[in-house]
């Protein structure tokens, strides 16, 4: 195997970037919007060759089902839309403590992309579901969570009003999620996105 190869390997449609564990710190991910299912089934087989966890990302039920058939011990997270592949046992360090929280109910599929995300990096994560201001006293009830945790990723749609509330009760990072839930002015999740920029602290 020559360098170059070592760094990269050419698939014609697609070149599989072996060295993003070293430069990042975690294997590439596998985005699936745009590809073909055949495209991507082949890719998570070539992936599938190597050390790594991978991580397929905005999957169909359909695009499992081929990646399946290559790669039986593929998983599916049909919520997240995630295809998951675990070759490297990560236990759960309980010092990085990330909490995902959503405003609503309908906000779950983003954060659990998050959740499952993080968790496959190695990150305890913990889930808190529907405690948007819209009934304030859900959200002040999870302050020792919040309290605990050292990042915290925040997933909201409408105006993305949770993510400036929890940036104000705790001294930590917070990640703002803007999800496309909403409806009226919420424009497919616009109003989230700019509320949680004009909130950065």
């Amino acid at each position: 195997m020559t360098a170059k190869k070592n760094l990269f390997e050419e698939m014609g449609f697609a070149k599989i970037d072996h060295h993003r564990t070293e430069r990042c710190g975690s294997p590439e991910a596998v985005f699936c919007e745009g590809k073909t299912i055949d495209q991507i089934a082949q890719i998570v087989q070539k992936m599938n060759e190597g050390p790594h966890n991978i991580l397929a990302t905005r999957a169909s039920t359909e695009m499992f089902a081929a990646v399946q058939k290559l790669v039986p011990e593929a998983e599916y997270h049909e919520t997240a839309k995630l295809i998951i592949v675990r070759k490297e046992t990560q236990p759960p360090d309980p010092n990085r403590f990330i909490l995902v929280m959503t405003a609503g109910t309908s906000d779950i599929p983003v954060a659990e992309e998050a959740a499952l995300t993080a968790e496959l990096m190695g990150h305890r994560v913990e889930r808190v579901f529907d405690v948007g201001v819209a009934g304030i006293h859900r959200l002040f009830a999870q302050h020792e969570k919040m309290s605990e945790a050292n990042v915290i990723i925040v997933a909201a749609g409408m105006e993305g009003a949770l993510a400036s509330v929890v940036g104000g009760l705790v001294n930590k990072p917070v990640i703002a999620l803007p999800t496309s839930v909403g409806y009226g002015a919420s424009f497919e999740g616009l109003a989230s996105l700019l509320g949680m920029l004009n909130s950065m602290r």
